[in-house]
């Protein structure tokens, strides 16, 4: 296992449990308790968790994985709501993509639509992520708007009043939404607060709202508030979710598709 796919399976791990001993890791990963140690350590130094004697704890309840740790998190869930997703936009739309592992995948199950291999432009993509700009740059079919701002190296977001000044100037007919938690009564929400205004924006400029999130996010509630839950058209989940989860959804009038 290479060190990445380490890191990555530790801050899993951590994430879930909350702390993690040495000797636990180690047998879960199949390696040395040196190397779990010497992980711990390097991960510690960049802040990314908390040592403890004999093991690590996150940093605390609003602890947040950076975006490239998380990519592995409900990987098929997340590329089948994307392609759901992705089918709801027409062709010529202008549509708004924040920042996550789920609209990271709606952007790429975009790209490979072969309705919009070509046209001028084929879609216009308007997004404050970084990446998802970087991938979506190299189709010179899509026309790709990227918001102003500072850079959020939790999520590759660019956040603050220079993506305001974008986004207040522009009109789209569909804003995506990847949420931490989305809940009927406290609506959609994201960890950090700079970032769920530009996400709130983003969906007041939008004709409709789409909340894509994995069955684990619904029901949940997080920091910073983004929306309300009816101001939101479409959530599209996987069918894991319970429908009992679900119900309440469907009758606050949101179109509900579990794929």
């Amino acid at each position: 296992m290479s060190r990445d796919a380490r890191w990555k399976a530790l801050l899993e791990l951590l994430v879930e449990r909350g702390r993690l001993d040495v000797e636990e890791a180690a047998a879960e990963l199949e390696v040395s308790a040196a190397t779990i140690r010497r992980d711990f350590d390097q991960l510690a130094e960049q802040q990314m968790l908390v040592r403890t004697r004999g093991g690590a704890v996150v940093h605390g309840v609003s602890y947040e994985l950076p975006l490239r740790y998380k990519t592995a998190r409900h990987a098929s869930e997340k590329q089948r709501i994307a392609k759901a997703v992705a089918d709801l936009i027409a062709p010529g739309e202008a549509v708004g993509l924040t920042g996550g592992t789920t609209t990271t995948e709606v952007a790429r199950a975009l790209a490979v639509r072969s309705d919009l291999a070509s046209g001028s432009p084929a879609l216009t993509v308007v997004t404050n992520a970084l990446n998802i700009a970087n991938e979506l740059a190299v189709r010179p079919q899509f026309k790709i708007v990227v918001t102003g701002g500072v850079a959020r190296p939790q999520s590759y977001e660019l956040i603050g009043p220079l993506a305001d000044g974008v986004l207040s100037q522009i009109t789209i007919d569909v804003a995506v939404l990847g949420v931490v938690g989305f809940d009927v009564t406290h609506g959609a929400a994201a960890h950090d607060e700079a970032e769920a205004a530009i996400n709130r924006l983003l969906c007041e400029r939008a004709e409709r709202v789409v909340v894509a999130a994995d069955s684990s996010k619904l029901g949940q509630r997080a920091f910073a508030r983004i929306c309300a839950a009816d101001a939101v058209n479409t959530l599209v989940t996987d069918t894991a979710a319970d429908p009992a989860t679900l119900r309440p959804f469907e009758e606050a009038g949101l179109q509900v598709v579990a794929v």
